[in-house]
C-alpha cells in the first residue's frame, strides 16, 4: 500500500471517528450544562415532565438525639452514610464528629454536638449495633 493510500485511509478512519463523536448535535449551553434540541416527533400541545425522584432515606435508630443526626448531618451527608458503613468504636465516633464539626465546618450547637455524639454511641458501636 503506497503512503498515499494509507494516509487516505487513516483520514477517512479520523472523519468516521469524529462523526461518531458529534453525532448528537450537542451544544454548550453555559458552564457545565449541554443542550440538545428535541426531536421532531414533539408536539406543541404534549407536555413533558419528570416527576420527582423517589428518596428512601436510611431508617435511623429511634432515640434520643435521632433529630439532630437526621437534622444538622443531613445538611452535608446523607444519613445512609452512618447506616451504610461497619459500625464504629465509640472514640471513632466522637473523632468523626468533631472532624465534621472543626475541619469541615459543620455549624452544629454544642449541646446538639453531645447529643448527637451520644446517639452515634449508644447505636452505631461494634457492641449495640442493632441489624
Amino acid at each position: 500500500m503506497t503512503s498515499l493510500k494509507r494516509f487516505a485511509l487513516a483520514t477517512t478512519i479520523c472523519a468516521a471517528l469524529y462523526a461518531q463523536f458529534n453525532a448528537g448535535f450537542y451544544t454548550l449551553q453555559g458552564p457545565g450544562s449541554i443542550r440538545q434540541t428535541m426531536s421532531s416527533a414533539a408536539t406543541a400541545s404534549a407536555s413533558y415532565d419528570v416527576a420527582p425522584y423517589t428518596l428512601y432515606p436510611a431508617r435511623l435508630a429511634a432515640d434520643d438525639g435521632e433529630q439532630e443526626v437526621a437534622s444538622y448531618c443531613n445538611t452535608c451527608h446523607s444519613t445512609r452514610y452512618i447506616t451504610m458503613q461497619p459500625p464504629l468504636p465509640a472514640d471513632t465516633w466522637t473523632d468523626e464528629v468533631n472532624k465534621m464539626v472543626k475541619t469541615y465546618g459543620a455549624s452544629i450547637p454544642d449541646d446538639a454536638t453531645q447529643k448527637i455524639l451520644r446517639y452515634l454511641q449508644s447505636h452505631y458501636t461494634p457492641e449495640n449495633r442493632k441489624k
